[in-house]
């Protein structure tokens, strides 16, 4: 037994954030808080000090924080890390002996006692810190030991004993020898701000030629690269672009066999022309990719790719790695099924080969290839059918590399497979928002998302709809239905997504008996009229831009619910703290009926009293409205606009377009 430990008395436990008791770091962006808590406490009454100490891994010396009491043995500090990549953090407590005879002193004084023995113990303390400290430190100490060791009135020592200067010298000279430091170092990832907030716009490269019936090339992308800006989208989503499979390609409406000159599934990957690293030639050159790439760089746009670990049975693979795939007993080999349905066209990775490490250095290599080639956001397809080590490995190795990658896990399955993938290192995820269609279940799963654990590990990336899923909120929602969920997306989630022109569009027909869209645009070319605007895309051209200029919707952890009278409307407020942003949304979630009802207003959050008056901007139609004290009423016409965005104006900011004053509110 160390005699150390025996005079370490200060006890640390019960210690947040964590994860899996340390297993796996939190995530953070650059310049956002981590804030730590903790139980620190002591035997006896002695008085407690405590500090956070953080660092950057790549940095040797920990930088120190004060930790505040918050009563009940209760602490916490907080850091806003400045760059990308790791940092750790840990904390360390102590017995304060000098500040427990400040507590003392002062308390014996009030009750009149005699205190020249105190201050003698006072000055003790300020001589023995004094042989340690610097130089100018130990001066100004032995000065102040002298005037308590030779006090004048009991006032005037006590105020010189418990006053500023002596506290914060003492403070930063504090003895430091017996302290208790919490038994693991744990750790933040730090990315940068767009994992955070981010808009991201999905297309399919080969619909995007002028001509109807011809294959689009990304030269054809580049053409459309001004609109997608204009929309105020900042991230472009591509799927597959690699050459498709020829064997077994599938048809139209996911037809078995598919008809001459039919183009396949672009995750039907690989063919004569090559695998993961290759181009389908009808989109055009790798140099033809590039510019592309820097193209949308120029309109403040980058590119995503899909990472789809899955190969067509004619990719380059299935001969050159046979040992990498599952063969079945008749020699021909497993493709890919989830009862009862069948993928032909795919076959799935077999991760418990043999040749494992050969396997996953390859496809870390894939992803090499492309970063190379600018990309750097990644969205990976069904990342829960591959083996969690591998994703943990290779995001890993990856980031040390390039800190700024971002990967967004798209699985839609288990709870706890998701939560998985959000741990061992993906930035964003897919979420359950898609189905999530009262306003009871969207509460109960913001309130998962943002108020616990989740929060520390899981970046939700909300999207109403994906080539795959075509969800009942939109077949049976109309317009209206696409922009409540569009707005709902892009306030609610800081990061969100859509499949753009089939939304723009308000298509919405299901494939009989499922929840996807007939005549995908999976299975065949579209021809789009890519100048064509309806109401569905200039509200996502509107809101986007709402976005983009108020701070409280680019985080999605500020949320707090409002309560209303009437369970078809959904409530909520965003706030900024740095800017003073304040926002309240009001959805209607009956695409179908006008909605009215009474709102309560969170006073407390916005800083309003209780009979004050106050301005809501509604930033969707620019319609003002005077409302004073908690309770408001509001009536959302879904034909109209199902959604109020109020952005909190102080009553003497002035009217702007118009004002209305709620005064024919029936009693």
């Amino acid at each position: 037994m160390e005699a150390l430990e025996g005079k370490q008395r200060v006890v640390i436990e019960n210690v947040k954030p964590q994860l899996n008791c340390g297993q796996y770091p939190v995530k953070r962006v650059v310049g956002e808080e981590l804030r730590v808590t903790a139980d620190i406490f002591t035997d006896g009454h002695d008085e407690v000090k405590a500090i956070l100490l953080y660092r950057n891994t790549k940095k040797k010396k920990w930088e120190e924080v004060p930790m505040e009491f918050l009563g009940n043995d209760k602490w916490q500090a907080s850091f806003f890390p400045d760059s990308m990549g790791r940092f750790e953090y840990t904390l360390q407590g102590w017995v304060d002996h000098f500040y427990t005879w400040q507590k003392g002193l002062k308390k014996k004084y009030e009750a009149n006692q005699d205190i020249k023995l105190e201050l003698q113990i006072g000055a003790q303390h300020l001589e023995e810190t004094a042989a340690t400290a610097k130089p100018g430190q130990a001066k100004r100490l032995k000065k102040w030991a002298q005037e308590l060791q030779n006090p004048g009135a009991d006032a005037d020592a006590v105020a010189l004993a418990t006053g500023v200067d002596v506290t914060d010298l003492m403070n930063a000279c504090s003895d430091r020898k017996n302290a208790t430091t919490y038994n693991k170092v744990l750790e933040v990832d730090v990315e940068r701000k767009k994992a955070l907030f981010s808009t991201w716009y999905e297309f399919f490269p080969r619909s995007t030629a002028q001509d109807a019936g011809a294959h689009g090339t990304f030269k054809d992308c580049e053409r459309i690269l001004p609109r997608i800006a204009e929309m105020g989208f900042d991230t472009v989503y591509l799927p597959p672009i690699h050459p498709i499979g020829r064997e077994f390609r599938k048809g139209k409406n996911n037809a078995v066999t598919a008809q001459p000159g039919e183009p396949g599934s672009p995750w039907a990957i690989g063919a004569a022309e090559g695998g993961h690293k290759s181009i389908l030639p009808e989109l055009g050159t790798l140099e033809d990719f590039r510019n592309f790439v820097a193209a949308a760089r120029d309109h403040g746009i980058e590119i995503a790719l899909d990472f789809a670990i899955q190969c067509a049975p004619d990719h380059p693979y299935v001969k050159e790695h046979p040992q990498w795939f599952k063969w079945r007993p008749d020699g021909t080999v497993q493709y890919a099924e989830n009862p009862p349905k069948k993928y032909q066209d795919v076959l799935p990775v077999n991760f418990e080969t043999e040749d494992w490490q050969n396997l996953w250095i390859e496809l870390k290599s894939i992803l090499d290839h492309w970063i190379a080639q600018g990309v750097h956001i990644f969205r990976v397809d069904n990342p829960h059918t591959k083996t969690f080590g591998f994703w943990e490995w290779c995001i890993r190795e990856i980031k040390k590399q390039h800190p700024q990658i971002i990967f967004l896990a798209e699985a839609f399955t288990r709870p706890r497979v998701m939560e998985r993938l959000g741990k061992i290192g993906f930035t964003q995820s897919y979420t359950y928002f898609t189905w999530r269609n009262t306003s009871q279940e969207m509460k109960e799963y913001l309130t998962e998302l943002t108020q616990t654990e989740m929060r520390e590990y899981y970046r939700p990336n909300f999207w109403p709809n994906t080539p795959d899923i075509l969800p009942v909120s939109l077949v049976d929602g109309g317009e209206a239905g696409h922009i409540t969920r569009v707005i709902m997306a892009a306030t609610l989630s800081s990061n969100y997504g859509l499949y753009g022109p089939v939304y723009e569009f308000g298509i919405n027909v299901p494939h009989p008996g499922k929840e996807e869209y007939t005549e995908s645009e999976k299975y065949e070319i579209k021809h789009w009229d890519w100048g064509r605007k309806t109401k569905i895309s200039e509200v996502i051209t509107l809101i986007n831009k709402i976005r983009k200029v108020n701070p409280a919707l680019q985080s999605t952890w500020n949320i707090q619910f409002a309560n209303t009278d009437n369970q078809h409307l959904l409530a909520y407020a965003k706030t900024d703290k740095a800017t003073g942003n304040k926002l309240l949304m009001v959805v209607n979630m009956d695409p179908h009926h006008v909605q009215p009802g009474w709102v309560q207003v969170p006073l407390q959050l916005f800083g309003l009293s209780a009979d004050q008056q106050y301005i809501m901007h509604d930033l969707l139609t620019e319609y003002k409205y005077t409302w004073t004290g908690e309770w408001n009423y509001v009536e959302l016409r879904p034909y109209e606009m199902p959604v109020h965005v109020f952005r909190l104006e102080e009553a003497n900011e002035g009217m702007g377009h118009q004002e209305l004053d709620d005064t024919f509110l029936p009693q």
